[in-house]
């Protein structure tokens, strides 16, 4: 099988302009398509900005103008996109992360499962199913910064064959090792590739860490960005069966004396 070519994309937030937030995407959309990547992936809560004080204000229908807008410009990169947004359903606001393909066409929506802090309590429902999907002959699925976390939803998705999981975040100083090795080990320990999207600079008091990075299902890191914008573009290798962990298949769940 071919590798698959991922870019990402690393920037200051929007900072609740919603239509600074799209127009920041066309020219990384362009620039990801260029390359022949099949997908960009976006940071947390993209749209409208993830320390916005305006979140439910600014929270947008799935199936709006503004996905339409983003379909367009999918088509037109010939390239997919991965990106987090403020969800309104109803009465209700969700983490959300929504995957289009080359096409423009809705492929994965997927809700935060895990919301991270007293602050996104009070803003966002929490999710509470997983998201797979088929892209490019990998099985697929979405989770939203503090889900990466979770050993258990990790090697749950490993455990559905999931060999891909696509990752917008808003991680913050001083929370570096997530970058530096918690990302890392969860991909070696469960054989999965993973696209870490981040924001860098600051946003309101929240000063991203950056350090977006692409990580192989072996663990080793294809392409890892510092605390400045940054457009990162990686092949992922194959598995090679011969490296990948056997944890699932080995644990032996034991009782504490």
């Amino acid at each position: 099988m071919s590798p698959l070519r991922l870019a990402l994309f690393q920037a200051h937030s929007p900072a609740s302009d919603v239509q600074a937030g799209l127009a920041a995407l066309r020219p990384a959309l362009r620039a990801a398509g260029a390359f022949g990547a099949a997908a960009l992936i976006a940071p947390e809560s993209w749209l409208p900005g993830y320390n916005s004080d305006k979140i439910a204000e600014l929270a947008l229908p799935r199936n709006g103008a503004w996905q339409s807008e983003l379909a367009q410009m999918c088509k037109d990169a010939a390239t997919g996109l991965v990106v987090g947004y403020a969800e309104r359903d109803g009465d209700r606001v969700y983490n959300a992360a929504l995957a289009l393909d080359a096409t423009g066409e809705e492929i994965a929506h997927y809700r935060k499962i895990q919301l991270f802090g007293p602050r996104e309590a009070s803003l966002y429902t929490a999710g509470d199913a997983y998201e797979i999907f088929d892209f490019c002959g990998q099985k697929a699925a979405l989770l939203i910064c503090y889900d990466i976390e979770f050993a258990p939803h990790v090697a749950a998705l490993a455990q559905a064959g999931v060999t891909l999981i696509l990752v917008p975040t808003a991680n913050m100083h001083p929370f570096t090792h997530v970058m530096t090795a918690t990302v890392p080990a969860m991909a070696a320990n469960h054989g999965v590739s993973i696209v870490y999207a981040n924001y860098c600079g600051h946003e309101g008091n929240l000063h991203y860490a950056g350090g977006s990075l692409i990580v192989g299902p072996h663990g080793e890191v294809l392409a890892q960005a510092g605390e400045a914008p940054a457009l990162l573009i990686a092949d992922l290798p194959n598995r090679d069966l011969a490296r990948l962990s056997t944890q699932l298949h080995d644990f032996r769940a034991v009782q504490p004396r």
